[in-house]
């Protein structure tokens, strides 16, 4: 029996790309994450440690 591969066949240049795409789009994601949590512990300045019992 022969396996026929259904779908799209990419070459090793689009699977390269496609993962060198994917890999670019997940560092943007985490550093914008990273740039929100940092903007809003700069807004809530440093009292917000000192809140009272």
């Amino acid at each position: 029996m022969e396996h026929e591969q259904k779908g799209i066949v990419l070459t090793e240049e689009q699977r390269r790309r496609r993962q060198r795409r994917s890999i670019a789009l997940a560092l943007v994601l985490a550093l914008l994450a990273l740039l929100f949590y940092v903007v809003t512990i700069v807004k809530l300045g440093p009292q917000v440690m000192n809140r009272p019992l």
